[in-house]
């Protein structure tokens, strides 16, 4: 889809996801190896009382299901950003579920553009759990 064809307030629904339980400790152990994402006696005594998922990992699997939309096809040019904010932990086997709408939409030149996408994520309790705002770069036709 390009620039043209995106108007702001589009929303995608986003295929529910279930934070599995080795899947998580496996990223965590990889990539964020705080003892509140791997140690399950360290994470009892937190004041969340066990495992939590690691923020990237809780966006990363909702953001793999968005990807699979594929809205922009061949059109999108590359990522520019990301900002992601966590209101609420995830822990496994969680579901979680989000929307994503089109926020902005910024012509830059003749040839492409700003996309700016929001993702609300939810858990199954409908609980807002993070927000993200990415940017892509996306062609314009001309």
């Amino acid at each position: 889809m390009y620039l043209n064809d995106l108007k702001k307030g589009m929303e995608i629904d986003i295929p529910a996801v279930v934070i599995d339980k080795e899947k998580m400790m496996d990223f965590a152990r990889l990539y964020d190896p705080i003892p509140l994402h791997c140690d399950e006696e360290y994470a009892k005594h937190t004041r969340f009382g066990k495992l939590i998922a690691p923020g990237v990992m809780s966006f990363m699997a909702v953001w793999a299901k968005f990807v699979e939309n594929d809205i922009f096809g061949d059109e999108l040019i590359a990522g520019k950003s990301t900002k992601i904010e966590w209101f609420k932990p995830v822990f496994a086997e969680d579901t979680l579920k989000g929307t994503a709408r089109i926020s902005d939409v910024i012509k830059r030149n003749d040839y492409n553009g700003i996309a700016e996408i929001t993702i609300d994520v939810y858990n199954q309790d409908g609980e807002l759990v993070l927000t993200n705002v990415t940017e892509s770069v996306v062609k314009y036709r001309r």
